[in-house]
């Protein structure tokens, strides 16, 4: 069948008519209900959005009555395609990412697969000339957002100052049991043992400070839905505490749960805000709460 040059644009391209001055940015921002300028920075960075039929990737480019913007409806060939992360932000000094439960954030041991090799696979792929750098962790089974430097002066920014560049990390978990209070705060120090496992202690026994918050969001007789907030990062912060608290996360059969409703470590890191480790502008970023979390305890927010 032949196309008309318009029927083959529309296959390509979504239009939009400009109806009134503004910018680029609060123009995409009112037609697609809900994006972060994150994401819309994001899209033009990929090139995919031309007015009057000229590439543009200028987040403040200005928009006068009658203009044309086209907004491309296919993603380029080079764009990352994998079960196991998803690209959420990504520009030339970092890429934000949620990664599937399952799979490793870096490699334990030469040649292993984890979300490093994806990446950095896929920066070949498209002639980037920069790698990974790791800055921060999930647990093989943890899912949810994650920050990797391209550079190397973006990720020992972000190391040295973790925690002002990294303002709020939020999780969400499944936890056994009937949780009664609303919230609250656990606070104590945690420390391996020689078998690598991580045991906590109320007063400090030579490991380190770790705080989290709390807060229930929804419960039944045999679960409960929790908002997690780290004050401090350390290895298995929120599976210890959850253990500590007696409703360890379920799945979590290393630190006491006899439940695995999921069959998956119920443990999701949700949201991501931070300041840019070179521009400094303020970052946020969140993924929705999984769907099968939500369905074990029919929590609809």
């Amino acid at each position: 069948m032949n196309l008309t040059g318009e029927q083959y644009a529309a296959t390509k391209y979504k239009e939009y008519t400009v109806r009134e001055e503004t910018t680029l940015m609060e123009f995409l921002m009112s037609e697609f209900q809900g994006i972060s300028r994150n994401k819309v920075k994001d899209i033009l960075q990929g090139r995919g959005i031309s007015v009057d039929r000229k590439l543009v990737t200028q987040y403040n480019f200005p928009l006068k009555p009658g203009m044309v913007v086209r907004v491309s409806k296919h993603r380029r060939k080079t764009e990352l395609e994998s079960k196991w992360i998803k690209i959420v932000y990504e520009d030339k000094d970092i890429i934000i990412i949620e990664k599937a439960p399952g799979i490793l954030s870096m490699a334990a041991t030469a040649k292993q697969f984890c979300v490093k090799t994806i990446l950095d696979e896929y920066f070949q792929r498209r002639h980037f000339k920069c790698h990974a750098h790791v800055v921060h962790r999930l647990d093989r089974e943890t899912s949810g957002l994650m920050v990797y430097a391209k550079s190397i002066e973006a990720a020992q920014i972000l190391e040295t100052d973790w925690k002002n560049r990294v303002f709020d990390r939020r999780y969400v978990a499944v936890v056994e049991g009937n949780v009664e209070q609303e919230g609250g705060t656990i606070e104590n120090w945690l420390k391996d043992n020689k078998a690598c496992v991580t045991f906590s202690s109320s007063t400090d026994n030579g490991g380190k400070l770790a705080i989290t918050h709390f807060r229930r969001l929804a419960a039944s007789d045999k679960y409960s839905l929790l908002e997690l907030r780290l004050e401090t990062g350390r290895k298995n912060q929120i599976r210890v505490h959850m253990a500590d608290m007696g409703h360890p996360v379920c799945g979590d059969d290393k630190y006491g749960s006899t439940m695995n409703p999921l069959h998956r470590l119920c443990l999701h890191a949700y949201r991501l805000f931070l300041y840019h480790p070179r521009t400094g502008e303020r970052m946020e970023f969140e993924t929705p709460y999984p769907t099968d979390f939500k369905n074990l305890l029919n929590y609809n927010n």
